[in-house]
């Protein structure tokens, strides 16, 4: 348990430093953006209750909100993202006996599962984020650009830091 809340710990406090220093200053043709940072919500332990789920979603958004100067943005977003957090696991993984043990990762859930999952939770946390800061529906080929632009770049990231990260021994192949 110690090991598992110290891991978390230090994964909240290194993608919040590496949004704030790195991943805020990439920009893919100044339209996608790389929000890193959703990794810790993706990788939260399925058995983990809503409700932990949802207030640790709620304050990596407030961290990145803080050093990226934006009112409650990402707060929201991410919070809405730890909330449904749950339902897209279950689109991919029917079964709840299959989720109730497992870290989501590549090793744990497949390659191809994993892809969709981390492309459907980055899909929809783009969607809200630009949707939010925008406010409004006035240029919707800009934000359908910058929504898919964001999503394929943040998903790519994703996958590529998870296939690069070592096993944990709380991880089962399915």
């Amino acid at each position: 348990m110690s090991k598992t809340l110290l891991r978390f710990s230090l994964m909240f406090v290194v993608l919040v430093l590496a949004q704030a220093v790195i991943f805020n200053h990439i920009a893919l043709y100044s339209i996608g953006l790389a929000f890193v940072f959703i990794y810790f919500i993706i990788k939260l332990p399925v058995n983990l209750s809503q409700s932990r789920v949802i207030f640790l979603s709620f304050m990596i958004g407030l961290a990145i909100d803080i050093f990226q100067d934006t009112p409650g943005v990402n707060a929201l977003a991410c919070t809405c993202l730890g909330g449904c957090r749950r339902s897209i696991i279950r689109l991919y993984i029917p079964r709840e006996d299959d989720i109730i043990h497992t870290t989501p990762s590549i090793r744990s859930l497949g390659t191809a599962v994993f892809a969709k999952y981390v492309l459907t939770m980055t899909l929809v946390y783009c969607a809200l984020v630009f949707t939010i800061e925008a406010f409004t529906f006035f240029n919707p080929a800009m934000l359908a650009m910058r929504i898919v632009a964001s999503t394929l770049l943040t998903s790519l990231l994703l996958i590529a830091a998870d296939s690069i990260s070592l096993p944990s021994r709380s991880e089962k192949r399915l």
